[in-house]
């Protein structure tokens, strides 16, 4: 354990480090002066420009400026923000719990109706209800978030007025949000479920709970359930990654508050540590959610331990 604790510490580290470097090097190759974008709407003259190119060390050769920003990395100090002044892990710390919020209610809507669906499609194989869920999973990848969320807005805000279409406060305002970036999740993992259900229900233990009368309830919950659920976690947990780095494109079809705004906002305005910053949280949250994934399996399937 202790070997396998070193080797996830140090893929950690080397993880982090390739997304720092990626985020410098992305946003060193897009177009556009940052000096220039931020006081774009100033009006300022080529010499203030400068001056502010000056301040933000952006005159500096490359290595010189990916140097100094590791040094800042390894401080713990992500910078402070070109824009607005601030810090940049106070801004961030700031918009994470909305964030957070609409990643776990998605994650668990998704996920409850992705193995409801699996395994109703396993029981009734080759029927019509096996036909109707794998459509709904299907449905589910396939379709845009920011189609499938324009229309909820249309038909339960605008025409029924059951929820509200834009911003963040009470549970009324997630709902919509959450329920949209579940279904796109929901179908990974009904055909996950649905697949490993149907190969465990063929298992000699099954055969056997079954031959001595156990309720069907009863071996669906605590044989079939538990190791055919086990492949689905990982998928869960990379897609809660992806949510806590921020879902952009439903909090900017919502108007929500959230990380996926911030960087939005950055990128606009060549914000670059912002854009860092909410790179690094992501890529922290991955690995979290991936060790988060890899003590789960082992929970629940005894071989991996």
């Amino acid at each position: 354990m202790l070997g396998y604790g070193l080797r996830r510490l140090l893929g950690a580290v080397l993880v982090l480090w390739l997304a720092a470097t990626l985020a410098f090097g992305a946003m060193q190759l897009t177009p556009g002066d940052p000096a220039q974008t931020l006081l774009a709407a100033s009006g300022a003259s080529a010499e203030e420009v400068a001056r502010r190119r000056a301040q933000l060390g952006l005159d500096d050769p490359l290595p010189v400026q990916y140097a100094r920003y590791l040094a800042d990395l390894a401080r713990g100090d992500l910078g402070v923000s070109w824009l607005h002044g601030r810090s940049v892990g106070r801004m961030i710390l700031e918009q994470l719990p909305a964030t957070a919020e609409l990643a776990l209610a998605a994650t668990a809507f998704g996920t409850l109706l992705g193995v409801a669906l699996g395994l109703l499609a396993a029981l009734y194989r080759e029927t019509w209800i096996d036909t109707l869920a794998t459509g709904l999973a299907v449905l589910g990848l396939s379709t845009p978030v920011f189609w499938s969320g324009l229309l909820a807005i249309l038909l339960f805000s605008l025409r029924l007025g059951w929820f509200p279409s834009a911003g963040s406060g009470d549970l009324r305002h997630l709902v919509l949000p959450a329920a949209i970036l579940g279904f796109a999740l929901s179908g990974s993992v009904a055909r996950l479920v649905r697949a490993q259900v149907i190969e465990v229900l063929r298992m000699p233990f099954v055969m056997a709970a079954l031959a001595r009368g156990l309720p069907l309830r009863r071996i669906l919950l605590l044989h079939v359930l538990r190791p055919a659920v086990g492949p689905a976690v990982t998928v869960v947990a990379l897609q809660l990654g992806f949510l806590l780095s921020g879902a952009v494109v439903t909090e900017s079809v919502f108007a929500r508050q959230g990380l996926g705004r911030l960087a939005v906002q950055a990128i606009l305005w060549r914000d670059l540590p912002v854009v860092r910053g909410v790179v690094l949280v992501g890529a922290l949250a991955y690995l979290l959610t991936s060790l988060l994934a890899d003590l789960l399996q082992a929970w629940l399937d005894p071989r991996l331990r």
